[in-house]
């Protein structure tokens, strides 16, 4: 057999490939259903309802969506300059640090005021946690793969240690949670009596703005020239290792917006399980999307719905909900497999026929 590039994939291929690997794991989440005995049928009606059946459920899915899409642009902005960002969990929690400490008292104002220096406070933090690895990639030759995943296990220890310590709430009864973010630092719900607030849409104007960014400005063509050949695009007289270093600082940023949605749109404060693996996931959404901006909102909801859809399956038939995350691997081989069908084909050689 043999193995060939396509000289002209289809973009019709190309663009259906996530859509067909988000529909073939949903069909293959039916096989661990069959295992656990639950009606297959049934446990598909629940998930659907459990996301589409009213306008809580509906909202919660859009909140859940919230931080993965932020966390899906970092991995997909990263990525798109072949820089491989997977530290967006430890920048979450910088972020969500940095909100928690300008939110809490530190700066007394308006909300008009309060809520640009908590999103911006957030965002420079996650951006400095990807500057690190970048700077020690462009300068040392340091895999960055390894130094930003390392890290978000440093980020952790450090963010328990400040609920510990400078950040912990004296009014919390001795839990590790910091203070309260005050009211003017909050982010507007969207809805009355819902937790849906306004980091969604603030996640979708920054998609639509790095998708504008990444497809129509000279910018983003440098991005895209250094992920195809940064050798080539050094000899086209970009400047690689600036450009390297913006697109670290940009991810990371991005990263940390997610955890000020956390923690000033929805929790209000900074706890050490704040999230449940955001920033792993984005990987996925970014995956998923094909490393598309306006791709990663629909794959972000795609994924929240599958999260959401199979928690409250689980209630109401009692099947794991760790299907979830099973469903979500899924969807990742899935598209990888697709990918690769969708750049070669192969070709099974006659008798006698050389590869």
């Amino acid at each position: 057999m043999e193995i060939t590039p396509r000289e002209n994939p289809s973009r019709l291929l190309t663009a259906g490939v996530p859509v067909l690997a988000a529909v073939l794991s949903l069909v293959l989440a039916a096989i661990p259903l069959a295992f656990a005995g639950a009606p297959i049928l049934d446990a598909y009606g629940q998930m659907v309802t459990g996301v589409f059946g009213s306008a809580f459920a509906f909202t919660e899915m859009l909140t859940r969506a919230t931080p993965l899409i932020f966390t899906g642009l970092a991995a997909a902005v990263a990525f798109k300059a072949r820089l491989w960002n997977i530290g967006g969990e430890g920048q979450l929690y910088l972020g969500a640090m940095a909100a928690v400490w300008v939110g809490t008292g530190m700066i007394d104002g308006p909300p008009i005021l309060m809520v640009p220096l908590v999103l911006l406070a957030g965002a420079i933090a996650g951006g400095l946690g990807m500057l690190g690895p970048a700077v020690l990639k462009t300068r040392f030759g340091a895999d960055e793969v390894v130094t930003s995943l390392l890290l978000n296990f440093i980020i952790l220890i450090f963010v328990q240690m400040m609920l510990e310590g400078p950040l912990k709430d004296p009014m919390s009864l001795g839990w590790p949670q910091s203070e309260p973010i005050v009211d003017a630092a909050v982010l507007p719900q969207l809805m009355e009596k819902m937790r849906l607030h306004a980091g969604f849409l603030l996640a979708i104007g920054t998609a639509v703005i790095a998708h504008v960014i990444m497809a129509m400005t000279v910018w983003g063509l440098k991005i895209r020239a250094v992920g195809e050949n940064p050798a080539a695009a050094k000899h086209a007289g970009i400047p690689v290792t600036r450009v390297f270093l913006a697109v670290a600082f940009a991810s990371g940023a991005l990263a940390g917006l997610a955890g000020v949605s956390e923690v000033a749109g929805l929790k209000g404060y900074l706890t050490a399980d704040l999230s449940p693996g955001f920033g792993y996931t984005g990987i996925v959404v970014a995956m998923l999307a094909g490393l598309s901006p306006l791709g990663v909102v629909a794959s972000a909801i795609f994924i929240a719905s599958v999260f959401v859809g199979t928690d409250s399956m689980s209630r109401a038939i009692g099947v794991s909900s760790f299907l979830a995350d099973l469903t979500v691997s899924m969807s990742l081989i899935c598209v990888l497999l697709g990918g690769f069908f969708a750049r070669f084909r192969i070709r099974r050689l006659k008798a006698g026929e050389a590869a």
